[in-house]
């Protein structure tokens, strides 16, 4: 028997509902935006239940329809504010000297896109299987696409997929426009409008456009090619990939803080996403048998906004975040306690200052470049991304809260690690694992890290 597919009933575009002054001038993108041009979209989403007196049948057709028309109407308000994502790329380049110029044309566009589809399975459907059922890529439009591809697509598309008993919202938002931090500003504030259930486009966080930059730099930065082939790869994940979420409950995180902290002379300083991040270094390392003179890392997304003196305010749109990483071989990693690695972890997030975050803005504004996922994968190294610190379960549209957060295929391989905030808050966290089938197989028989999970 064939398994259910999702079917797309119906698309729109969504312009902004009015045009600013602001919105009608090119949108020029920073070093960290470009270096973002070969990589994956983001794909996030977000799982809710029906309403319970809602049906597929009957009166069901109605509430979609509804929902529909309030999701497109509520979007093109907080276009006003988010006016980029209703845009697309365009380049000026020259061959003498070679230069290459992105940036995004916001008019020159057909808007955003919204897209209805559906899927004959429940929201237990879903959720209950052991692994992440593949179907649940197919909640996403811009399946594959490199950020460079906002050419010629939209640079933001929602896909509102309904099940027989739920509603999927799924956002592919273009890495090159904004990080995870930018990414769920959007969501929250498109909630918030959308709650608001009026004409307003008044919103309590609105987005600081303004690029960033060192001073005396900016805001028109070229990249050194002539041609797209010299810099944009599709980087595709082995198909033996498993996807498996894990829940972490406050009180499983908190044990393994204190256990970190007590076995670095009763320290108070290693926080509980780094006790929980050596955790899951040290237990894939285990799973995977790497040899003891194998160098490791844990790489983790940091945030630049914070790092940075003055610090930039979390409501700049765009991309400030950068990598941090612990390293060690496997056999010292293995052979020590977890308090040791997760020591590693806090000292390269401490040393990670102003000073670094500009020393490596002045390296990419005297040579721009363009990252390619397939040289960050490492088979020995894990890649931590996302945060349980986002708001993601504060974005609601009528369904109440979210009961799950998903995400798409982009920028998933094997060691890639999201983490989310558990959905029963305080505290708690849940982390999106993606490993080889053999390695999974041998992470859900280490001892250590399955006594630290809930079920």
């Amino acid at each position: 028997m064939d398994a259910p597919k999702v079917h797309h009933i119906s698309e729109f575009f969504v312009k902004p509902k009015y045009a600013s002054e602001e919105s009608k001038q090119p949108f020029y993108l920073t070093p960290s935006d470009l270096g973002m041009l070969s990589t994956h979209y983001i794909q996030k989403g977000l799982l809710f239940a029906k309403p319970q007196h809602q049906a597929k049948e009957d009166d069901g057709n109605d509430f979609m329809k509804s929902l529909l028309e309030r999701l497109k109407h509520t979007l093109s308000l907080a276009l006003v504010h988010f006016y980029p994502l209703a845009g697309r790329l365009k380049t000026l380049k020259t061959e003498n000297p070679a230069s290459y110029l992105v940036y995004v044309d916001c008019n020159g566009s057909p808007g955003a896109k919204l897209i209805y589809a559906t899927l004959d399975m429940t929201v237990s459907e879903i959720l209950s299987p052991t692994d992440v059922p593949s179907v649940v890529q197919s909640f996403f439009d811009h399946d594959r696409a490199v950020n460079h591809d906002g050419h010629t697509m939209s640079l933001l598309s929602v896909q509102v997929t309904e099940l027989v008993d739920g509603v999927f919202i799924g956002c592919s938002m273009n890495h090159s426009l904004g990080d995870g931090t930018s990414y769920w500003h959007f969501f929250n504030m498109w909630s918030e409008i959308f709650r608001a259930q009026g004409n307003s486009t008044s919103i309590s966080r609105p987005p600081i456009l303004e690029r960033w930059f060192p001073e005396g730099h900016g805001p028109i930065v070229s990249l050194p090619y002539t041609h797209p082939d010299e810099f944009v790869s599709r980087f595709e994940a082995p198909q033996l990939i498993r996807e498996r979420v894990f829940h972490f409950s406050a009180e499983s995180v908190a044990k393994l803080k204190a256990k970190a902290n007590a076995a670095c002379n009763h320290t108070s300083k290693i926080s509980s996403f780094q006790s929980l991040a050596a955790l899951v270094w040290r237990s894939i390392a285990r799973a995977r048998n790497a040899p003891p003179n194998q160098i490791t890392n844990c790489v983790m997304a940091a945030n630049n906004r914070t790092r940075l003196d003055p610090r930039v305010s979390e409501d700049y749109f765009g991309n400030l975040v950068y990598i941090v990483k612990g390293s060690t071989t496997a056999g010292d990693l293995l052979e020590r306690d977890l308090g040791w690695a997760a020591w590693k972890l806090h000292e390269a997030v401490v040393n990670y200052d102003d000073k670094t975050v500009r020393g490596l803005m002045d390296e990419l504004l005297r040579s721009p470049r363009v990252f390619q996922t397939g040289q960050l994968h490492d088979p020995y190294s894990i890649h931590m991304g996302s945060s349980p610190r986002f708001n993601m379960y504060g974005s609601e549209f009528g369904m109440g809260k979210a009961v799950a957060i998903r995400s798409g295929y982009a920028n998933k391989f094997d060691g890639k690690i999201s983490g989310y905030p558990g959905h029963e808050g305080g505290g708690s966290i849940d982390l999106e694992i993606c490993l080889l089938t053999a390695t999974m197989c041998a992470l859900e028989c280490d001892k250590e890290f399955m006594e630290a999970t809930c079920f």
